[in-house]
C-alpha cells in the first residue's frame, strides 16, 4: 500500500480546496504541508460556469480552473485526483482508499453534494442527465448540440439556467415543475410572474403543477396526464450533502456535517466546509447549510486564515448570483421569517430589486440591473432605498 502524509489534507477537490490553497500559497507552503485528495478527474474548478459560460461553449476546461495546473507543483501542494477514499480512521489519523493510505494532522472535509436523482420508471435512461461536475457539463454541452426537444425538470437555480441555455441554443425547451409558479420556494409571486413571462417570450414552454411519473424512450409522462417528447432530459431537483464517510467515522451529521462558527467539528483538528457543512451562522443566529459558490469560496479562504493562526469566527451574508438569457441578478441574505417585501424599479421590466423585511430590518435583498448604490445597500442588508 502506498503511504503518504500531509500536515493538512483537504478531502474533496472542489472550490473550498482550490481557494484555500490559493490563499495559503501567498504565505509560502513547504512540501508536505497541504494535500488535496479528490474523486474528481479534474483539478479544482469554478462551478458557476458549468451551467453558464462553459455550458454555452464560451469557456473550456482550462479556463474554469481556479488555479492553473502548474500552480500546485510550484507551491508544493500535493494533489491526488480520481482517488476514492473509503474510510476515515480518526484515531489513527488516516484516510484509506484506492489502495492508498494518507496520513494527516488536520483534516478538512469538503466532500460537497451530489445531485438528487429521479425515482420514476425509466429514470435510468441514457437520455436523463444531471449537472454537478465538470464532466456532467461537458456531456450536457455535447448532447445539446444534437438535441431537438429538451425537457428540464425543476424550476430552481439549475433548472432555470439550463432551460435558458437550451433555449438560447435553439432547442425546443420545456421546463416542468410541481408548483403553480416558477421557483416558488425563493421568488415572490410578482417575481415568478416576471420570470415566467420572460421565459415564455423566449420560447420556453412551462409545465406547472406537474411532476414526472415515468420516462419511456423519448417520452416523458407527467402527473397531469400529458406526455412530452424529449430526446434530452435534464433533472435539476436538488442536491444532498455527501456525508456517509464522515458519519461512518463517528463525526456528527445532521443535514450535513455539523460544525461550529469556526467550521470545527466536535473532533479536534477536523473541519468541514462548503456544500457539506452545516455551520452556525452568527449573523442570522441559526444553523444553515449553503450550496452556493460564494459560501464555498469564503469558507475556503476563511480556513486558510484560520490554519495560519487567525481566531475570528466565520461571518458571511449568504449570497448567490445567476445568469439567465440576457439577465444577471444577485441575491443576499435569508428570506425565512420575512414579514413583507418591498420593491424598487419596475417589476414589468428587467430592472428591479426586492427587499424582504422583518419589522423594519432588511433580512434579504435581490437586485437586477439596479444602480451601484442600491446594489451596495443590498449586499450589506442596509435599509430599503428611498
Amino acid at each position: 500500500m502506498n503511504v503518504q502524509g500531509y500536515q493538512t489534507i483537504f478531502l474533496g477537490g472542489g472550490m473550498v480546496a482550490g481557494y484555500a490553497v490559493k490563499e495559503l500559497a501567498a504565505t509560502g507552503v513547504k512540501a508536505g504541508e497541504f494535500g488535496i485528495i479528490s474523486d474528481d478527474t479534474a483539478l479544482p474548478y469554478e462551478r458557476p460556469p458549468l451551467s453558464k459560460s462553459f455550458l454555452a461553449g464560451k469557456d473550456d476546461e482550462r479556463s474554469v480552473l481556479i488555479n492553473p495546473e502548474e500552480f500546485y507543483k510550484d507551491h508544493n501542494i500535493g494533489v491526488h485526483l480520481n482517488v476514492q477514499i473509503e474510510r476515515i480512521d480518526l484515531p489513527g489519523k488516516r484516510l484509506l482508499g484506492s489502495g492508498q493510505e494518507f496520513r494527516f494532522t488536520r483534516l478538512i472535509l469538503a466532500t460537497g453534494a451530489r445531485p438528487r436523482t429521479l425515482n420514476v420508471p425509466g429514470a435510468e435512461s441514457d437520455s436523463v442527465l444531471y449537472l454537478r461536475a465538470l464532466s456532467d457539463s461537458a456531456k450536457l454541452r455535447d448532447r445539446l448540440k444534437s438535441a431537438q426537444k429538451v425537457v428540464v425538470i425543476g424550476s430552481g437555480f439549475i433548472g432555470m439556467e439550463v432551460a435558458s441555455q437550451s433555449a438560447q441554443q435553439g432547442r425546443d425547451t420545456t421546463m416542468v415543475f410541481p408548483d403553480e409558479r416558477v421557483w416558488k420556494s425563493f421568488f415572490t409571486p410578482e417575481m415568478s410572474q416576471f420570470f415566467q413571462k420572460y421565459y415564455e417570450d423566449r420560447g420556453v414552454h412551462l409545465a406547472s403543477n406537474a411532476s414526472v411519473t415515468a420516462i419511456n424512450g423519448g417520452s416523458v409522462s407527467l402527473s397531469t396526464g400529458k406526455k412530452l417528447d424529449a430526446d434530452l432530459i435534464v433533472a435539476g431537483v436538488g442536491a444532498s450533502p455527501v456525508t456517509e464517510i464522515a458519519q461512518s467515522a463517528g463525526i456528527q451529521v445532521e443535514n450535513g456535517i455539523v460544525v461550529n462558527e469556526f467550521l470545527e467539528t466536535a473532533t479536534a483538528n477536523v473541519y468541514a466546509a462548503g456544500d457539506v457543512a452545516n455551520y452556525q451562522d452568527v449573523i442570522f443566529e441559526k444553523r444553515r447549510r449553503v450550496e452556493h459558490w460564494d459560501n464555498a469560496v469564503k469558507q475556503g479562504q476563511y480556513l486558510a486564515r484560520r490554519l495560519s493562526g487567525q481566531t475570528d469566527r466565520f461571518e458571511n451574508i449568504p449570497y448567490f448570483f445567476s445568469d439567465v438569457f440576457d439577465l444577471s441578478y444577485e441575491f443576499w441574505g435569508d428570506t425565512a421569517g420575512a414579514e413583507h417585501t418591498e420593491y424598487r424599479g419596475d417589476l414589468h421590466s428587467n430592472s428591479f430589486s426586492a427587499w424582504w423585511l422583518k419589522g423594519q430590518k432588511v433580512v434579504a435583498a435581490f437586485a437586477m440591473n439596479r444602480p451601484d448604490s442600491e446594489r451596495e445597500a443590498a449586499s450589506q442588508l442596509q435599509s430599503v432605498p428611498k
